[in-house]
C-alpha cells in the first residue's frame, strides 16, 4: 500500500491525481505511524512554510517515525526541505535525513525572479529515480528555498544559484521540483518511485 503523509502541508489532491494517472488505485492518506510504517511505499507531500509544516509533523509524533521508515520515502517540495538539517525558513531544525541546509534564494540581479516558478531543466541525474529521463529534461517548480549542493544530491537545477534539483540517501527520495505537475516525466519520475 502506498501512504500519503497528511499533515496539512501537503499538495494531497495534485499528489492524488498523479498516482491515478501511473495506474495506482488504492492509497492510504494517513498520519497514523503505524501504517506508515507498514506501507510499501510513502509520499511526503509539501507547499509552504517549512517552519509549520515540522511544527505538524511533529505534533503527530511524525518527526520521530519518518526517519525510522524502512520503505522507499518520496518528499516533494517541502516535504523534501523538512528531511533536510536545518531550513531557514523560520530558522528550524529538519528531520536530519539530508546533509543539507535549506536557504532562500537571494536576488542578485533585478530581472532575478523569486519565487523560482516555471519550467527548468534537471542535469546531473544520479538515481534509479530518473531511470528513462534524460539530460535536461524539464519539470515544474514553485519555490523560494532551495537545498544546497551536498554528498546527496541526485539532480541539480540552476536558478540564482545551483541547487538540489533532488536529494537522495538509502530509500529517502526528495524532489524540489514537482513530478505531479511536471508532465510525462514527472508521472515517469513517479512511475520510478513507485518501481523501487
Amino acid at each position: 500500500m502506498i501512504a500519503i503523509v497528511e499533515y496539512e502541508a501537503g499538495n494531497v489532491r495534485s499528489v492524488i491525481n498523479a498516482l491515478r494517472r501511473c495506474g495506482v488505485a488504492e492509497w492510504n492518506l494517513t498520519s497514523d505511524p503505524s501504517a506508515l510504517m507498514l506501507a510499501d511505499k510513502v509520499i511526503l507531500p509539501g507547499v509552504g512554510d517549512a517552519s509549520v509544516a515540522l511544527a505538524s509533523l511533529r505534533s503527530l509524533g511524525l518527526d520521530l517515525v519518518i526517519p525510522k521508515l524502512e520503505c522507499p520515502v518520496l518528499g516533494i517540495c517541502v516535504g523534501m526541505q523538512v528531511m533536510c538539517s536545518h531550513s531557514d525558513e523560520g530558522d528550524v531544525e529538519g528531520l536530519g535525513i539530508f546533509n543539507a541546509d535549506v536557504r532562500r534564494f537571494k536576488r542578485e540581479e533585478p530581472e532575478q525572479k523569486i519565487p523560482h516558478m516555471g519550467w527548468n531543466s534537471i542535469h546531473d541525474l544520479r538515481s534509479p529515480l530518473f531511470n528513462g529521463i534524460g539530460e535536461g529534461s524539464f519539470v515544474y517548480y514553485v519555490h523560494s528555498y532551495y537545498a544546497g549542493l551536498c554528498e546527496d544530491t541526485i539532480a541539480t537545477t540552476s536558478h540564482i544559484v545551483p541547487f538540489s534539483a533532488a536529494l537522495g540517501k538509502g530509500n529517502f527520495y526528495g524532489t524540489q521540483f514537482h513530478p505531479e505537475k511536471s508532465g510525462p516525466y514527472g508521472a515517469m519520475i513517479l512511475d520510478n518511485f513507485l518501481g523501487l
